[in-house]
């Protein structure tokens, strides 16, 4: 078996060659990421819920009461003083 063609390269095309290979799959790779990541964000674009919705939400499936939601609704309107009770 001879390795040595006398092109002066020896080893070296096929070590080229693999890096090419790789290099190409790595390139399709992204690619087809890329594509599909795109096209992902057009199906889950959502708009963006005001803190008002989030907590009528909230208070509506029972994560919490009553109290909590109108010193929540204060604080969100405006009509409440800033600092929380402990």
């Amino acid at each position: 078996m001879n390795w040595y063609r006398g092109d002066g390269y020896g080893w070296m095309d096929g070590g080229a060659m693999l890096v090419m290979g790789l290099f190409w799959i790595l390139l399709v790779g992204v690619g087809i990421w890329l594509i599909t990541r795109s096209m992902g964000k057009e199906k889950t674009t959502s708009v963006q819920e005001s803190p008002r919705q989030v907590l009528d939400h909230r208070f509506a499936s029972g994560e919490i009461d009553a109290d909590a939601y109108k010193q929540a609704r204060k604080l969100i309107e405006g009509k409440g003083d800033s600092t929380l009770d402990s």
